[in-house]
């Protein structure tokens, strides 16, 4: 059982890599994907509770670039949809993407 009720956390929005825009920042806190897809992911740095910071697109916006344990790494859309972050409501924007 989980309990949620603690008010000095910041407020925590749930939502994908996908959503992010570039230079918005989020904790990894879970991939839905097969075991092999996601062992390499958590190979190449995403770990749950890791941040992740969204940067450049191909034209068309597929694939993206995503900034994790300080390597750029380039995911499709199809993927990055099944990796879910928690964004905190006041995240700064990573100047360096």
């Amino acid at each position: 059982m989980q309990l949620s009720g603690n008010c000095s956390q910041p407020e925590v929005l749930s939502a994908t890599l996908v959503d992010l825009r570039r230079g918005d920042a989020a904790i990894l806190d879970r991939i839905d994907l097969p075991v092999d897809d996601a062992r390499r992911l958590m190979e190449l740095g995403f770990l749950p509770g890791t941040r992740v910071t969204a940067g450049l697109s191909a034209p068309g916006g597929d694939p993206r670039v995503f900034r994790v344990d300080g390597s750029e790494i380039a995911l499709r859309r199809e993927t990055a949809r099944r990796l879910k972050v928690r964004i905190e409501k006041a995240s700064k924007r990573d100047p360096r993407v």
